[in-house]
């Protein structure tokens, strides 16, 4: 501090200044006491120049007053946002010793472990940190972990995206399980219906067949039973003449055959299988004639026909092959029947025909 000695001296505004600007005028010594003004600055005046100090003195006074309502502003606005933690700075040997009190060790550092071997050679287990990145935040000086409020939000946003992705992930996959067990349930109960079907219709072609195969023997049953029978010429009729019969009507003096009387037109049937050997006029003794000859050599011979409907080729038991008529020499309407060995003799049709079965 420097001394207060006489030196040169400046008058000002009646006083008289040394070259430090204070007024050196004689001051009386007087006692001093904590909480008094000193009495060596009573009567002192500054210059100019310490005005312009004091001036510098009360704008940093408003700068920390500006300051002051700034934090408390930004104070009150941070009161609803989530605490973040602040470090203060320190100096560097204690903030070196804190971050190396707080690191951990090498071996159970992600990935790091895995590299460090111990002395033996065997490799030190890994350690793989179970907090998510997006909850990493600053240590404070508790050596709690303050999270960033914005990467927690994005983190839960992003668990909550994927959740919802891998529900609708999992109701896709379970609608798509679900429509192919409902399409293969439709495919399996449709191809069960078609084998069912195609069952059925194999059992009615089969019955079918079997119905079409018994009648078809049932018929050549019966074809072949009629073929080996005899039957009457004609289903209605009255016999009006027999084999052997005397009379004028006739030129040998007897009936040579067995008159069957009928109406015009009536069905005249094969009495017997055998073949057409003969059909067409057989002069007036017996008109419109059929001859049919059996395997036998037998001829029967069908005459005085109005029609002939079959002239040729093999005829069936029952078969129809002409219509009643009354052409050559007859007195009415009737069926001449005459029955011939294979030899040319005739023999009594009514006899013959008993004698095979044929009932007349």
């Amino acid at each position: 501090m420097a001394s207060h000695r006489p030196g040169p001296s400046t008058s000002y505004d009646g006083y008289v200044l040394n070259e430090e600007g204070y007024d050196d005028g004689p001051w009386p010594r007087e006692e001093w006491t904590p909480g008094q003004d000193d009495p060596r600055s009573r009567g002192r005046r500054r210059a100019p120049k310490q005005t312009r100090g004091s001036m510098a003195r009360s704008g940093a006074v408003l700068g920390v007053g500006v300051f002051a309502a700034v934090g408390a502003s930004s104070m009150a606005q941070a009161q609803s946002k989530p605490p973040v933690a602040i470090s203060m700075p320190e100096p560097v040997a204690d903030v070196a010793h804190g971050i190396a009190g707080s690191l951990p060790d090498a071996d159970s550092l992600p990935g790091v472990g895995s590299l460090l071997s111990d002395e033996d050679g065997a490799t030190t287990t890994t350690t793989t940190a179970s907090t998510p990145l997006t909850q990493v935040g600053l240590a404070g000086e508790d050596g709690t972990t303050a999270v960033d409020s914005g990467e927690a939000l994005r983190a839960r946003i992003l668990e909550q995206a994927e959740e919802q992705q891998a529900a609708a992930d999992a109701a896709e996959l379970a609608a798509l399980k679900q429509a192919a067990a409902e399409k293969a349930a439709a495919e399996a109960e449709k191809a069960k219906a078609e084998a069912e079907a195609e069952k059925q219709r194999l059992e009615e072609e089969a019955r079918r067949k079997a119905e079409e195969a018994a009648k078809a023997k049932a018929e050549a049953e019966r074809l072949a039973k009629l073929a080996a029978s005899y039957i009457a010429p004609l289903s209605s009729y009255s016999i009006t003449a027999v084999y052997g019969q005397a009379g004028d009507m006739w030129s040998s003096g007897y009936h040579t055959g067995l008159d069957f009387a009928a109406s015009t037109g009536t069905p005249i049937k094969n009495v017997h299988t055998g073949t057409i050997t003969s059909a067409g006029w057989a002069g007036s003794a017996y008109g419109y004639q059929i001859i049919v000859t059996l395997d036998d050599g037998t001829e029967v011979w069908y005459n005085h026909l109005s029609s002939i409907l079959k002239s040729s080729g093999k005829v069936t038991t029952g078969e129809v092959i002409g219509r009643v008529g009354a052409t050559g020499n007859v007195s009415g309407a009737h069926l001449h029947l005459e029955v011939h060995t294979s030899g040319g003799a005739g023999v009594d049709p009514m006899a013959w025909l008993r004698n095979h079965g044929a009932t007349v």
